[in-house]
């Protein structure tokens, strides 16, 4: 249980696989929510990962925001908070976060 925030603390995400320190650890976190935030806008959404508080804050532009533990409660979420369907392996986001990523899309 994290002393500052009352969170249960959380087992790292699948996608920190291979980070071996703390520091890797948080910037597998950083780069996930970078990731994200290429393709939520699209939706009137946006994700922030501060890095002390497990999981991320997803928020539309009225202000709502909603915590979501894991990537896969984020994809839950923001199709409540938007109202429609995300499919996140939709080829046009998959075309976006490999332009986040600094590759060619090939």
């Amino acid at each position: 249980m994290c002393a500052n925030c009352g969170f249960p603390s959380v087992p790292g995400h699948w996608t920190e696989a291979g980070a071996s320190t703390p520091t890797d650890r948080l910037r597998a976190r950083f780069r996930r929510a970078q990731l994200l935030q290429s393709v939520l806008p699209a939706f009137g959404l946006s994700v922030h990962d501060d890095g002390a508080t497990p999981g991320v804050t997803l928020s539309d532009r009225t202000g709502r925001h909603e915590m979501v533990g894991d990537v896969t409660e984020v994809w839950r979420a923001a199709e409540r908070m938007s109202g429609c369907v995300i499919d996140p392996l939709d080829p046009r986001f998959l075309a976006e976060t490999q332009d986040a990523d600094g590759r060619d899309g090939a």
